[in-house]
């Protein structure tokens, strides 16, 4: 089992990577070209990334779900620079709710 603080400092160092290419080449940034094509095409792209963990996680090949699910939580984080949501305000909002049934949570969002 890993150090959970390291995992959540990964999270933290790709977003500062991901927010440090926003602006960069094209040419040498995938990061970069997704911004530069802006939020249709990162949001597709995250879509296209959760389907294909979805179909790893049904075929059983744990190799193939760890590595899209490397992808989908990059294109995640994408997601979040690109909107300016900050991965402390994911972790604010889960701490929100830690200890709230889903049920519940998600009923007080319906009201």
């Amino acid at each position: 089992m890993t150090d959970t603080k390291n995992d959540i400092e990964i999270l933290q160092r790709l977003y500062s990577v991901i927010e440090s290419r926003k602006d960069g080449d094209t040419d040498s940034s995938y990061t970069a070209s997704l911004m530069r094509a802006g939020m249709p095409k990162i949001a597709q792209k995250l879509g296209e990334e959760a389907v294909e963990t979805v179909i790893a996680a049904t075929s059983g090949d744990e190799q193939q779900l760890i590595g899209e699910s490397a992808d989908l939580l990059y294109h995640l984080l994408v997601v979040w620079a690109a909107s300016g949501v900050t991965p402390d305000d994911v972790w604010a909002e889960l701490a929100r709710r830690e200890g709230t049934s889903g049920i519940a949570e998600k009923a007080s969002r319906e009201s």
